[in-house]
């Protein structure tokens, strides 16, 4: 028995347009392409229209220091004040857990207690990227917002073991080191016959 080779189907009509090298926009529109758009890019063979477009749109200039100062500024405020977004979030969800002990209440207090905790950890390395010479000064303000969103985040954890009863904050939960009380005075009845 011999195997014959056969050749493979041809491609559907479908990959030979995605792959063809023709014009992803008809000729005779008069919007011109949006900045930063360059057809020689996205349609992999017009080479044509490269210097007419290079002479129609104009170069972004590259920022300066202050303008990269103050954008990283701007992200870093964001990145501190993004857990005090989640607090609604997770406040609703442990409200809407319960108060038992489950295995899913219990997961939530655990991401609740993990997350700000690894996030405190890891202070320094999460603003590096953002911290320069010049923005070394107001990133101690960023920093501390960040701090205090955690904390918040860290009290909204606390709020809902207490809620759960896992804290020991009535005097029943520390009866093994109360000390019995001796009265002072005994009534004995006394019964008459």
């Amino acid at each position: 028995m011999a195997t014959t080779r056969s050749n493979p189907p041809p491609p559907p009509r479908w990959v030979l347009n995605l792959n063809g090298t023709s014009s992803p926009k008809p000729k005779s529109t008069s919007f011109p392409d949006p900045p930063g758009y360059q057809a020689s890019i996205t349609s992999g063979g017009r080479r044509g229209n490269n210097s007419k477009q290079a002479s129609q749109t104009p170069a972004r200039k590259a920022p300066t220091a202050e303008e990269m100062d103050t954008l990283k500024l701007k992200k870093a405020w964001e990145l501190a004040i993004a857990p005090a977004k989640q607090l609604p979030m997770n406040g609703i969800m442990m409200y809407m857990s319960g108060n038992t002990l489950q295995i899913f209440s219990i997961m939530m207090v655990w991401m609740l207690f993990k997350n700000p905790i690894n996030a405190l950890l890891n202070i320094n390395p999460t603003f590096a990227r953002y911290e320069t010479d010049s923005t070394k000064a107001n990133m101690v303000l960023v920093k501390l917002a960040f701090v205090a969103t955690n904390l918040l985040a860290l009290a909204l954890g606390i709020w809902k073991v207490n809620a759960m009863g896992l804290l020991p904050t009535t005097r029943s939960d520390w009866l093994a080191w109360e000390v019995e009380r001796q009265p002072l005075e005994r009534a004995i009845p006394v019964f008459r016959s």
